[in-house]
């Protein structure tokens, strides 16, 4: 009996070590690599030393696909070099039946007719277009329940190609979580004539926030309003929050909040001015907060510089560093001026420090000097 369960145990653990398409009943795994495979990826200029190293277990398979998937990707538009970056970063593609290859070719026509956009999409997604058969139904099923949201096409193949998994499952989870998030905008206040743009944008700044939990997305509004965030101001949050607030949840928050709050020795109303001002508060940890923090304070910034422009504290304490030296080498005293310049991505920054820069070379204006003709 014992031998009959160890066998058995050691049957489920090899299953889950061998990747899900080596286990596929048309494809078998050898202990010698696939020659036919091997020259035919090397005469399509594909790194095969980086596949050995990252998916070594490909070249394994027989059978594989390797001229069907070629002469696919060849037939919308791609060209050599661009099929080789795809086979090396998804070699995967090659145990796809060439049915397989053409159901999906079918199904994301529906949603990007555009061979050329197919073509980019599968270069920077390949494990979305070379899936398994098994999701078929449920990619086709999720691709209908999207358009029946009047989403555009762009939109419904952004999802596909980022988030995979969300049209591999039911389309029942993927209906209710939308359900949830169209009831919890509109319970905000929001208009029934934006929501349609504004699930669009949110699905595609966001599109795994269909993973999540609608269970998540109420418990945290729940507790955001108890912190006494009214509706048009969660509405914003959940706006700029872009669908993250499912990652979320009270505890952590609660710790946050509670440590911003006694940290900057405000009242709860500044503290919740700075999270609509800087909804990434709620995200960062109590120690990720001490350290930046810490950081501008010992550069010169007050707690009320501080709450003022809580964005700083999206900035790590080197790029806070560097920013405060480059600007201190022009005259810029972080002390009596505001914080906001030290805000930005890096072009934003040095934009700003551009012009510090121009105003500390520009002469300053003598009333007696002769003016130049061209002036």
């Amino acid at each position: 009996m014992l031998r009959l369960i160890a066998a058995s145990c050691f049957h489920c653990l090899r299953g889950q070590m061998i990747p899900p398409l080596a286990a596929r009943p048309c494809s078998s795994l050898t202990q010698k690599e696939n020659q036919q495979t091997v020259d035919a990826l090397y005469n399509l200029s594909v790194d095969i030393r980086k596949v050995r190293k990252l998916k070594g277990w490909v070249l394994h398979q027989n059978p594989a696909y390797v001229s069907e998937a070629e002469s696919l990707l060849r037939g919308l538009g791609a060209e050599g070099p661009a099929i080789a970056r795809i086979l090396e970063q998804h070699p995967e593609a090659v145990l796809c039946s060439p049915d397989q290859m053409h159901a999906q070719r079918e199904l994301w026509a529906s949603v990007c007719p555009n061979n050329r956009d197919l073509v980019g999409i599968i270069e920077k997604f390949p494990a979305s277009f070379f899936t398994s058969a098994c999701h078929h139904n449920n990619q086709r099923e999720n691709i209908l329940f999207f358009q029946s949201l009047r989403l555009n096409k762009r939109i419904i193949s952004k999802l596909m190609a980022g988030a995979p998994q969300s049209f591999s499952r039911p389309v029942q989870d993927n209906r209710r979580m939308v359900q949830t998030l169209q009831e919890a905008y509109l319970s905000l206040g929001g208009q029934e004539d934006n929501m349609k743009i504004w699930l669009q944008k949110l699905l595609s700044q966001n599109p795994y926030v269909l993973l999540k939990s609608p269970e998540a997305l109420r418990d945290n509004l729940l507790f955001l309003r108890d912190q006494g965030f009214s509706s048009a101001q969660l509405l914003q949050l959940l706006a700029k929050l872009r669908g993250f607030v499912t990652e979320l949840n009270p505890a952590s928050m609660r710790l946050t909040l509670d440590y911003s709050r006694e940290a900057m020795g405000c009242s709860q109303a500044q503290l919740l001015e700075m999270v609509l001002k800087c909804p990434a508060l709620l995200y960062y940890s109590v120690a990720v907060l001490a350290e930046r923090l810490q950081g501008l304070r010992s550069a010169g910034a007050s707690q009320e510089q501080i709450v003022e422009t809580p964005t700083v504290l999206e900035l790590t304490t080197q790029i806070v560093s560097h920013r405060i030296q480059n600007l201190t080498a022009y005259g810029y005293d972080i002390r009596t001026g505001s914080l906001d310049v030290l805000n930005g991505t890096k072009k934003d920054f040095e934009a700003s420090h551009g012009k510090l820069q121009l105003r500390r070379q520009r002469p300053h204006f003598n009333p007696v000097a002769p003016l130049k003709a061209e002036d």
